[in-house]
């Protein structure tokens, strides 16, 4: 075993990849392992990933430990080993009579190939998540994100990435929130609420924000679940409460409001309440726009409007462009953009408003407004909720 640990003790460097471990000498238990390097807490440690059936079973060692564990299980349970490297490959093979031999290669690359073979220890340093992968965080493994030990799972990786790029929204308009008195914040439609959670960690648990967080559902069995959830953290200032965003009259200001993925109209509804409540901040991830598509027609995109596909996706954008201009004619900085990639959820528009007090009302943008509602001869639900046609400005 001593040439295995001198092999492993030089390789195992800045420069390695990873390594694949196979051939194992038993059919029960472990079939096959693999290596990688990862930053926990800013610190390089080295993920094992023992595969045993369907299963998965990682655990992070330091590098003497893991030397140490990789010579047991050499010796023990498997016949093959390959390491991978920028500069080098390796191989180790053990024969039935348990005689070793390991072979090396050196790597050279050049010219245009020279990035061809990255090292896995870069590509994780530019992973700078707000909620770190490594780090248990309790709801997030109640929630099933999360294993005990941080490992964020693989079929919950687009969820975690989800929440991490709303956190940056977040982030990004703390100044527009006050400092000097509790922060009232409704998540309108927040269903199993990751959200909700992730907000009120990020605000309360990481930064010390006095806040006061409501997670507004139809669902009793999910509002009583997040409800045990935020008393068993602790969390005395996140509550859970069952009904429609509708008929939610349970706050009179509100500073933040937040939806995500509320359907179709309801979306609407809590606009309407954002600007009623005057709030500070509006984030909205809209969903499920039908609305408009029932009721869009414009003569000179008929040939377009009769594909179904097509009526669909132009509905949702002239939806949430009507939605933006009336937010912008109430007196907010009105923005749409990408909100994570197309590739993880094709509901990837956010809505973002932030309250201007310095902005005065304009009649042209207002007349712009009506003639594309009347060119498309529809009437959003925002329309009757908030804005007064008649008036020229909002109720």
């Amino acid at each position: 075993m001593t040439e295995l640990k001198e092999f492993l003790e030089k390789n195992i460097d800045n420069d390695f990849r990873r390594i694949l471990i196979s051939n194992a000498r038993k059919k029960e238990g472990t079939s096959k392992m693999q290596v990688r390097p990862v930053l926990v807490r800013e610190q390089v440690c080295y993920q094992v990933t023992r595969t045993e059936g369907t299963k998965e079973i990682h655990k992070n060692f330091q590098k003497e430990d893991l030397i140490r564990y990789l010579c047991q299980e050499m010796t023990e349970n498997f016949r093959q080993l390959q390491l991978e490297g920028r500069c080098v490959q390796g191989t180790v093979l053990v024969s039935k009579k348990g005689r070793m031999s390991i072979k090396t290669k050196n790597i050279q690359k050049q010219g245009k190939n020279k990035e061809e073979f990255p090292a896995m220890l870069s590509h994780n340093r530019t992973k700078k998540y707000l909620l770190q992968e490594g780090i248990p965080v309790p709801w997030l493994i109640d929630l099933g994100v999360m294993s005990p030990d941080g490992k964020v799972k693989h079929s919950k990786y687009d969820k975690f990435k989800q929440l991490n790029r709303f956190l940056e929204f977040i982030r990004d308009i703390l100044p527009k929130l006050p400092r000097d008195r509790e922060i009232r914040i409704i998540d309108f439609g927040c269903g199993k609420s990751y959200l909700t959670f992730a907000m009120y960690y990020y605000l309360k648990v990481l930064n010390n924000y006095d806040i006061k967080v409501t997670g507004l559902d139809l669902k009793t069995d999910v509002i009583e679940t997040c409800s045990r959830l935020a008393e068993k953290y602790g969390y005395d200032k996140l509550e859970f409460l069952q009904g429609d965003i509708a008929s939610y009259e349970g706050a009179d200001q509100v500073d933040m409001v937040v939806t995500l993925h509320a359907c179709d109209t309801a979306t609407d509804y809590a606009l309407a309440k954002a600007v009623k409540w005057n709030a500070s901040v509006i984030l909205s991830v809209p969903c499920c726009q039908h609305e408009l598509n029932r009721q869009v027609f414009n003569e000179t995109l008929a040939p377009v409007l009769e594909y179904g596909i097509l009526k669909e996706r132009f509905a949702a954008i002239l939806t949430d462009g009507l939605r933006a201009q009336v937010l912008t004619t109430a007196g907010y900085d009105t923005q749409i953009l990408e909100f994570i990639d197309m590739e993880h959820t094709p509901k990837n528009l956010l809505i973002r408003a932030v309250k201007n007090q310095q902005a005065k009302q304009d009649t042209q943008q207002q007349k712009a407004w009506e003639e594309c509602v009347q060119a498309f001869h529809v009437h959003p639900s925002l329309e009757n909720l908030l804005f007064d046609i008649d008036k020229g400005e909002c109720k």
